[in-house]
């Protein structure tokens, strides 16, 4: 990757970061790709140098620094050979807190986040739901208050590290759909303890395909009880909150597919440089040069994109004129660009080892199969389209 024009705080995180990571080679990852163990040692490492709280306040423990920053810390995470597991393992810990860091009250931060970021605590996400996808302004999950506490009811699905979560950032309906005077109302976030053995809480873990480390599960909430001051912000507007994280996942997530395809281009290419056939190391050969050659200009293209809009993300709500519309369009671009990008550097890195690019001990079929979570999650491919279409293009709502 080229290095040109980054900041010095970057290239401190981006050095730093993989001081650590050196540690947890690819082999590492390979094991705990099979077992499903999660990556304990990793996450206690980055706690104890304070990278958990990377991009919240100083003053509760964090670094202070931004997106752009954080975007850099898990690009190197997954460059490492960690992949998107490895990101993965701190992901929500980076973005879901960001809404409860801007609009928590002063006491709820300091209860809530200094121990996420010491390392003490780790938190998981609940929006998604089985039975509404995308659509998260019909999300079905109740939270019933009941004089100092409310009851939560429903269910939710692909929720990363609920398997060693001690806390949950949840959006839950708090006004019944058909009572809200707008669809973005009626939602609320709140910050809540996530004890596996409370009454009204189950879990159940979801065999997946790749990324095998991190846990993804369903969760099936029954009445189960949080007090009030688990809420963050105004009831009923939670989506608006949480709107301020998924931006900043967007830029997260497009970072780690950028890690993950240049890991995968490195492996490649050194392939091809020793693997010799018919008297010439294949790489010699244009048919193999050539694509990998693309894939690195798509990686490319794809990294300005995705710094642009961290650098976007950072700057707006700071007295400058750049709009959330604007914030919005860059990070949904730069992820479906940098996950396109690192789905073409991971499969033509299979393809150039051959048959070995099937075999486990090259790594590359567990990069191919960790790269389709980006071009899947946190929104489809066809969405962000949609989203482009209509917001940039002006075009009729398709869907």
């Amino acid at each position: 990757m080229e290095l040109t024009g980054f900041t010095e705080e970057q290239l401190d995180v981006k050095e730093a970061i993989s001081k650590i990571c050196s540690k947890y080679p690819d082999d590492y990852w390979a094991k705990h790709d099979e077992s499903g163990e999660y990556p304990h040692e990793l996450h206690a490492d980055l706690a104890s140098n304070g990278w958990i709280g990377i991009a919240l306040p100083e003053s509760l423990g964090g670094a202070g620094l931004g997106i752009s920053e954080a975007t850099m810390m898990l690009q190197t995470i997954s460059q490492s050979g960690a992949g998107i597991a490895g990101a993965q393992s701190i992901h929500a810990n980076v973005y879901a807190t960001q809404p409860v860091a801007k609009f928590a009250t002063t006491e709820q931060r300091e209860r809530m986040l200094p121990r996420l970021i010491g390392g003490e605590w780790k938190a998981c996400f609940g929006v998604t739901e089985p039975s509404t996808g995308l659509e998260t302004l019909k999300l079905k999950t109740q939270a019933v208050r009941d004089g100092d506490f409310y009851h939560i009811t429903g269910q939710k699905i692909w929720i990363s590290s609920a398997q060693v979560a001690s806390k949950m950032i949840l959006l839950a309906r708090t006004t019944p759909l058909d009572k809200v005077k707008k669809p973005s109302e009626g939602l609320s976030l709140f910050f809540i303890d996530f004890d596996r053995n409370a009454p009204g809480l189950e879990i159940r873990r979801i065999n997946k395909m790749g990324g095998r480390a991190v846990d993804a599960n369903e969760v099936f909430f029954d009445n189960y009880r949080v007090p009030v001051d688990s809420l963050i912000g105004d009831e009923g507007q939670g989506f608006k909150i949480v709107l301020h994280g998924m931006n900043a996942e967007r830029c997260l997530l497009a970072g780690e597919a950028l890690g993950l395809g240049y890991a995968a281009l490195e492996k490649a290419a050194k392939y091809a440089q020793d693997r010799v056939v018919f008297g010439r190391p294949i790489g010699q050969n244009q048919g193999i040069q050539h694509p990998l050659a693309a894939a690195y200009m798509n990686l490319e293209a794809a990294k300005h994109a995705t710094y642009h809009a961290a650098k976007l993300y950072d700057s707006s709500g700071k007295g400058s004129n750049i709009t959330p519309q604007a914030v919005g369009v860059a990070c949904n671009s730069a992820k479906y660009l940098a996950a396109e990008a690192a789905f073409t550097a991971c499969e033509r890195a299979v393809l150039t080892h051959g048959g070995m690019g099937y075999a486990q001990e090259y790594h590359v079929e567990r990069y191919f199969r960790e790269c389709l979570v980006p071009r899947i999650a946190p929104v489809s491919r066809e969405m962000i389209l949609n989203f482009v279409g209509e917001k940039v293009l002006g075009l009729p709502r398709s869907y």
